[in-house]
C-alpha cells in the first residue's frame, strides 16, 4: 500500500549498451519513482542528435494559390521498422548548426521541390516553430519540431521536381486541406501505413471545421 508521500522522479544513471549500430544507441535508464522505488528503463535514441538537443523537424506546408483552396504536401516513403509505406509530412534530420527553420526549408525543398522562391517553386515562409515535441516516449527520447511553413504560388506555377539524394525514394501528393482526413483513411484502405503526427493534423482540421468558432 503507497504510504501518499511523493518525490519528484529522478534519473539515478543512463548506461548505454554496446553495440555496432551506426545511428541509434539503445540505453538502459536506473530511475527512482514518485514513491522512491528503483526501477529499470530500456531506451532507443539517435547517435547523431546535434548539440542543439533536438533531432528533427516535420514539416506542415501550407500552399496557397490564388484559385485553390488551400494544400499541404504529404509523402509516401517505405519504412523498414514497420515493413510498411507511410504516410507522412516532409521530414529531416536537423544538421549541426542549423536552426529549426532553417532545417525546414532545406527539406521541403529537396522533398518536394517547393519553396526556393524561383520560378514554379513558390515562395516559402516559416509560420511557426513548434516548442520541442516529443514522439514516443514510452520506448524513445527522440523529439522534433513541428514547423508550419506557407508556400505562395502563382496561377500557372507547375510541380516543381524534388530534389532527392542517391539512395531516397520519396512520392510527394498535394491534398487539400479540406480533403486530408479522408485521404488518409483512403491510404490506410489500401494497406498503407499513416503517420500518427500526421493523422493528428488530419483530426484537429475535422474537429475545428465541426466544433471551431
Amino acid at each position: 500500500m503507497s504510504s501518499g508521500k511523493s518525490q519528484e522522479p529522478e534519473i539515478l544513471s543512463v548506461e548505454e549498451y554496446e553495440t555496432d549500430a551506426k545511428w541509434l544507441k539503445l540505453e538502459k535508464i536506473k530511475w527512482k519513482d514518485q514513491e522512491g522505488k528503483e526501477r529499470m528503463w530500456e531506451t532507443a535514441n539517435r547517435a547523431t542528435r546535434s548539440k542543439a538537443g533536438v533531432d528533427s523537424v516535420h514539416i506542415l506546408a501550407l500552399l496557397h494559390h490564388p484559385t485553390k483552396p488551400v494544400s499541404t504536401i504529404v509523402i509516401e516513403q517505405y519504412r523498414p521498422p514497420v515493413s510498411s509505406t507511410v504516410i507522412e509530412l516532409p521530414a529531416g534530420l536537423i544538421d549541426e548548426g542549423e536552426d529549426a527553420a532553417t532545417t525546414a526549408l532545406r527539406e521541403l525543398h529537396e522533398e518536394t521541390g517547393y519553396g526556393s522562391g524561383r520560378s514554379g517553386q513558390g515562395n516559402a515562409e516559416v509560420h511557426h516553430v513548434s516548442s520541442v515535441l516529443v514522439k514516443d516516449p514510452g520506448m524513445s527520447g527522440a523529439n522534433m519540431h513541428l514547423v508550419t511553413v506557407n508556400v505562395k504560388l502563382g496561377e500557372n506555377d507547375p510541380d516543381p521536381e524534388q530534389k532527392l539524394e542517391p539512395g531516397e525514394h520519396i512520392i510527394k501528393r498535394v491534398v487539400p486541406l479540406k480533403y486530408l482526413h479522408r485521404t488518409l483513411e483512403d491510404y490506410a484502405r489500401r494497406g498503407f501505413s499513416v503517420d500518427s503526427l500526421l493523422a493528428s493534423v488530419a483530426q484537429g482540421w475535422e474537429l475545428n471545421k465541426q466544433y471551431g468558432a
